[in-house]
């Protein structure tokens, strides 16, 4: 379980196929409070620590991971976002995060508001995936408020500390990001479709 607090940057070092698998080796200032068999949100994606070296550790994407998020996408010195699992004891500051992606969005607007940015998102349309206007959405990982909800798009707002400390000073038109709904409207959602259905 995360919060989609982002902690710190992961470095693309290595990219390695293996069947249907992808080994992904990271270099991070965070590696050192790591251990083997963690829980690590990348980009949003709950992956578990498999070898650490240094300063550089591994993890492994299956292809369902692949296939839902932009993980396939990685090129070598890719910038990802960072963030361990909450502490049952620790503060809420964003929402409650899976890192259990739902599926990608394309960004299709960047506005520079002077002080701030304006991104704006579309995805393919799913029955059980929405947002709501003052509604949570987590993009790569990032816990944000929504506004401007419509179907199958939505923007953000973004203040400058969130711009520097997370991988959307990197975001650009077109660019492909991990989207996870906010899991209780999706529960509300899926409860909705099943009594309508009965």
């Amino acid at each position: 379980m995360f919060t989609g607090i982002i902690e710190g940057f992961g470095k693309v070092i290595e990219l390695k196929s293996d069947r249907e698998n992808l080994h992904i080796t990271l270099e991070s200032k965070l590696t050192r409070e790591l251990k083997i068999d963690q829980s690590l949100a990348h980009n949003g994606v709950c992956l578990t620590v498999v070898d650490i070296k240094g300063n550089q550790y591994l993890v492994t994407a299956v292809q369902e991971t692949l296939l839902k998020s932009n993980l396939g996408d990685l090129k070598l010195g890719d910038f990802i976002n960072l963030e361990r699992a909450m502490k049952i004891n620790g503060r809420l500051d964003g929402h409650i995060v899976q890192g259990h992606v739902d599926q990608i969005g394309k960004c299709i607007g960047v506005e520079n508001k002077d002080g701030s940015w304006i991104y704006e998102f579309e995805y393919a349309s799913d029955p059980g995936n929405i947002t709501i206007e003052k509604g949570s959405i987590t993009i790569n990982g990032v816990s944000l408020t929504v506004i401007n909800s419509r179907i199958n798009a939505f923007s953000v707002a973004i203040i400058p500390y969130t711009y520097k400390h997370t991988n959307f000073n990197l975001i650009k038109v077109g660019d492909i990001v991990n989207l996870e709904f906010d899991m209780i409207g999706k529960y509300i959602k899926k409860i909705q479709s099943v009594f309508s259905n009965s």
